[in-house]
């Protein structure tokens, strides 16, 4: 199962505070928007989402279809057949892409712990 770029999507009490930090720990902004609330920060390949008031609990984000650079993957598999394999498999989703379309599409799980992850996938 290909699932994409991988981030940690993190519920920050002060984004511009977080902002700071993770820049002392050599990560750039690659993308968001501080007047949206969120700002990916990059360190090499790893993806650092900072998120101010979007949710209540840290995200492991996954990107089908996308590379750590969000450039888009020649061969990826889609998020409806990665949701048709882990549903074979007896994983219970949260909430799941509509299997009628192609393109964009999401789903959310919980990990045995309650962990969050979600399958995020722009293309």
């Amino acid at each position: 199962m290909k699932l994409g770029a991988f981030s940690i999507s993190l519920n920050v009490k002060d984004l511009q505070a977080s902002k700071d930090f993770y820049e002392k720990l050599g990560f750039v902004q690659f993308a968001g928007d501080m007047a949206m609330n969120y700002l990916i920060m990059k360190n090499g390949n790893a993806l650092i989402g900072l998120f101010q008031g979007m949710f209540e609990k840290n995200i492991l984000t996954f990107n089908p279809g996308w590379d750590e650079n969000a450039q888009t993957m020649p061969e990826f598999d889609d998020v409806r057949s990665i949701q048709k394999s882990l549903k074979g498999a007896g994983v219970q989703l949260d909430s799941e892409a509509d299997e009628s379309t192609k393109g964009p599409g999401s789903i959310m799980l919980t990990d045995p712990d309650g962990n969050p992850i979600l399958l995020d996938q722009h293309i």
